[in-house]
């Protein structure tokens, strides 16, 4: 028995019966502000260097955020040196307003004003760990004491405000997060926003931001909706302030905290690309974006090349996203299952022939090409994989159409090559398979010339004529016959050579390729003589050639010495 979870104490929801978050739903995207130039760069073992802090800042403008917060300005020379650089430079776009970090300290409140001059727009965010854990462990203060360090910073901060908006007349709003917020008692994380705001004295075309952090996850995402909702209802002023969610993932859970947060009244989110930051990283503001893109929500940041998003994150930050990373992996959009090939194959061809205009592919929630990936490697092979996959491969990518009788032979031969190669087979070697088996059987019967023609009957019906050359063992023999089509004259013909135990059951044509140099395949169905199917596959610029091809294809796999390889 594992007894040491004894040691833990486990987390008092709030008792908040109230709530309304559970039935609601995610109809507009929140505020999003990213954190990866501080709270991402941060927690990075090599944080980047000016050059890569300036590439990532394009990256983030580009893909729409308008609200980035560019670091801690009053921590480092390096920290400072970003903010000055991208005021002298001119790199923030009117558009996009800046956001710097500071606590509630004035030696520090003042270096931040220092850095921040120049700047068109800044949000200035500064904060205090207010929770029970952090004043009983580290400052060693009651709830009171935490007020005071805010309501001093919050003072400071405003009187710093008047003075540089006269001189320059920046825009520089606010912005404060009780840390720890929901490690914090409910009523005392209101009660020092309240004091905070009696300060600041935000209005409803001047709002205050109010953070509130789950600085450490320590429950269930509901219990961090309860926190929000609760909060939202019980702060005064509500028209006077936006209230910002800023998710940790330490459970793992952080996307969920995110979007239930929103359902219970949040309207911005603080986060990162692909989750970077302290210990298990910050909500990802990509996932969760792409969420709500998923559900017909524009999330109103565009991740649609996603594939360059992603190579300007592991570049700077000397970081790899994983390979199962929602929407951004390499292996995301990938298929091993046989079920799941079958099923992904027909939703593509269910939408190919209903012209829906909705996206109804099982087991892919959004279209891969609208973050910039490839149908190519959505079906990937290897021993798993069913008859389905190998099939979907050969017409996603070479145009062969096979009849669904074929694809469990088909499948098996892929199997069976997997099996033997311990791996996943490439594109290119299921055609191989494809074609040694299909396509260059060429014995014991080869066809060496014909001729198709037409006339009619006594009876004035018309009839076609085969005449034509096959070899058979190192002999020529000419061969003939007649029948309603093609296909039945030349069955007729075959009996000259002693094949007539075959029975024609189907066949299924289709091009691949257009123009002028357009060939016809013909995948052709017959009853051997032991009762088993018979597959052949035959090609020609000509269809009729094309299904005699099948046929005597068919036959050879059938008769030759050795079985299917």
């Amino acid at each position: 028995m594992y007894t040491g979870c004894k040691k833990y104490i486990p987390f008092k929801p709030i008792a908040f019966k109230e709530r309304t978050w559970p039935d609601k739903i995610i109809t507009k995207p929140p505020v999003w502000c990213s954190v990866d130039m501080r709270d991402g760069n941060q927690a990075l073992i090599d944080p980047m260097n000016l050059e890569e802090k300036l590439l990532y800042f394009q990256t983030l403008v580009d893909v729409g955020f308008k609200e980035i917060e560019v670091g801690f300005p009053s921590a480092s020379e390096t920290e400072y040196e970003i903010m000055r650089t991208l005021i002298e430079r001119n790199l923030i776009p009117d558009d996009v307003t800046v956001q710097v970090l500071v606590q509630a300290r004035p030696h520090l409140i003042k270096k931040t004003f220092e850095a921040i001059k120049g700047a068109k727009n800044v949000i200035v965010h500064f904060y205090n760990s207010t929770s029970t854990l952090q004043r009983k462990v580290v400052f060693k203060t009651d709830m009171q004491g935490v007020i005071d360090i805010a309501v001093e910073g919050a003072k400071l901060i405003k009187q710093l405000t008047d003075e540089e908006v006269k001189k320059s007349g920046t825009n520089i709003r606010y912005e404060y997060s009780p840390e720890s917020f929901s490690g914090t008692e409910i009523d005392n994380s209101i009660l020092i926003c309240e004091k905070v705001m009696d300060i600041l004295q935000p209005t409803p075309e001047n709002k205050l931001i109010l953070n509130l952090p789950n600085t450490v996850e320590m429950a269930t995402p509901n219990c961090y909706a309860d926190q929000i909702e609760y909060f939202c209802r019980h702060i005064s002023r509500r028209g006077s302030v936006i209230i910002s969610l800023h998710p940790h993932n330490d459970r793992g859970t952080a996307t969920a905290a995110t979007e239930l947060g929103i359902m219970a009244g949040a309207d911005r989110v603080e986060g990162t690309l692909f989750g970077n930051g302290e210990r298990t990283g910050n909500a990802d503001v990509m996932v969760a974006a792409m969420n709500m893109y998923s559900q017909g929500v524009d999330p109103g940041l565009d991740f649609s090349n996603i594939g360059n998003i992603r190579r300007v994150f592991e570049k700077c930050t000397k970081m790899k996203v994983h390979q199962r990373h929602p929407y951004a992996g390499d292996l995301v959009f990938t298929a091993f299952s046989g079920s799941h090939q079958d099923a992904i194959n027909k939703g593509f061809a269910y939408m190919k022939k209903s012209g829906t205009q909705y996206w109804e592919v099982p087991y892919l929630p959004i279209d891969p090409a609208d973050v910039g990936r490839e149908y190519e490697p959505v079906i990937r092979i290897n021993s798993q994989s069913g008859k389905g996959g190998a099939a979907f491969i050969m017409q996603q990518d070479y145009g062969f159409e096979l009849p669904k009788a074929m694809h469990t032979e088909f499948g098996a031969m892929v199997k069976a090559a997997c099996d033997k190669a311990g791996r996943e087979l490439k594109s290119q070697e299921i055609y191989g398979i494809f074609k040694k088996n299909y396509l260059d059987v060429s014995a014991p019967y080869c066809l060496k010339k014909y001729k198709l023609y037409e006339d009619n009957d006594v009876s004035g019906s018309a009839q076609v004529h085969f005449e034509g050359v096959i070899r058979f063992k190192d002999a020529d023999r000419e061969i003939e016959g007649c029948g309603n089509g093609p296909i039945s004259a030349f069955f007729g013909a075959l009996k000259q050579v002693g094949i007539s135990d075959y029975k024609f059951v189907t066949y299924r044509e289709n091009a691949v390729s257009s123009g002028e140099n357009s060939k016809a395949v013909s995948y052709i169905h017959l009853t051997a003589p032991d009762g088993s199917p018979a597959f052949g596959v035959g090609i020609d610029n000509n269809i009729s050639l094309a299904s005699i091809k099948g046929i005597i294809c068919a036959i050879n796999r059938t008769e030759k010495t050795g079985g299917i390889e």
